[in-house]
């Protein structure tokens, strides 16, 4: 991955009316990275898409396009971009052919480069087969294939892609995952979706957003570091204070699961054996003592804060309470 900056956004606000749809939201996008922009539906991921593209100009903001300013220039820094919509702007009365020769002259490809700029696009995205057919007989598979051409036919140097696996079917989805690696070797690519295997599967790095706010920026590197044993089960014979484990240094918080049985959210420098310890100096015994990797969805539902089942007490650091 180059260390070219492609996409600079900063401090990005979004209002509708009062309801604040996109809050401070930053981003970088490097030569070659692919990026997924995670989160569930309503989540603010659309808007941000389209603020990024110039279709929706943000409240508040600056978005630089390969050096050049979104809103100050939009017609020139749009040149850098290819952009899939989640639902793929394709005509069903046209072919694919006709609809990319089409798409060519909106993006002002040159007559003499219109030949091999086609011929690239239907090669990389599979449509050799069904480029003479009506984009109306054809699948939702291969309309999302074309919606994804039409992104790359200018060969810009940024590819956007909304939801565009949404409504495929397995095999679909995989061939749509294939293509986006291939595409990830030339362009920088941002793909927005809600579905957590589909960032696994394709991208470098995530960005998870909710209510518009960003609540993770990293590597999956980083990700999968949360996923080390941040949790552990401990049951009691004997004795278990659920406010003296909780003082502990690097408990962040403690479940009573039922009497003598705590789940603890834990940090360094915490570690197993010094439960161990305290239940020595209480007297308490253990009967069970288990960690917990948690899984990249439990991650992803603790970063957007979802609520959980309101029958467990909680004690945090500071205080308790019920969820």
């Amino acid at each position: 991955m180059s260390t070219q900056t492609l996409i600079e956004a900063r401090a990005l606000h979004r209002y509708f009316g009062k309801y604040h749809a996109v809050d401070n939201f930053n981003l970088t996008l490097h030569k070659g990275e692919v990026l997924g922009l995670l989160g569930p539906n309503g989540a603010g991921k659309s808007t941000t898409m389209q603020m990024l593209t110039g279709n929706l100009s943000p409240t508040s903001g600056e978005i630089i396009i390969n050096g050049i300013n979104l809103l100050d220039e939009p017609l020139k820094a749009r040149r850098s971009i290819g952009y899939l919509p989640e639902q793929p702007p394709v005509y069903r009365d046209m072919t694919p052919a006709e609809y990319l020769r089409y798409c060519a002259l909106l993006h002002d490809i040159p007559g003499e480069r219109q030949g091999k700029a086609l011929a690239n696009a239907v090669d990389r995205c599979g449509l050799g087969d069904v480029q003479n057919k009506l984009i109306g007989n054809l699948s939702k598979g291969y309309q999302q294939r074309l919606g994804i051409a039409q992104a790359i036919l200018h060969q810009p140097q940024v590819v956007i892609l909304d939801e565009p696996t949404v409504g495929l079917d397995p095999i679909q989805i995989r061939q749509i995952r294939d293509l986006i690696h291939e595409l990830g070797k030339d362009h920088s690519v941002i793909l927005s979706t809600h579905i957590l295997p589909e960032v696994q599967a394709v991208c470098d790095r995530v960005k998870i957003i909710n209510h518009g706010k960003t609540v993770f920026s990293d590597s999956f590197a980083e990700l999968a570091q949360k996923r080390r044993n941040t949790s552990l089960s401990v049951a009691f014979e004997k004795g278990g204070d659920a406010e003296k484990i909780a003082a502990l240094a690097g408990v962040e918080q403690i479940k009573t699961l039922q009497p003598g049985t705590f789940q603890l959210e834990y940090s360094p420098p915490l570690k197993p054996s010094d439960l161990f310890q305290l239940a020595v100096k209480e007297g308490w015994v253990i009967s069970e003592l288990r960690t917990d990797s948690q899984t990249l969805e439990q991650i992803f539902m603790n970063l957007i804060h979802f609520d959980e089942p309101k029958q467990q007490k909680i004690v945090k650091k500071g205080g308790d309470g019920y969820v």
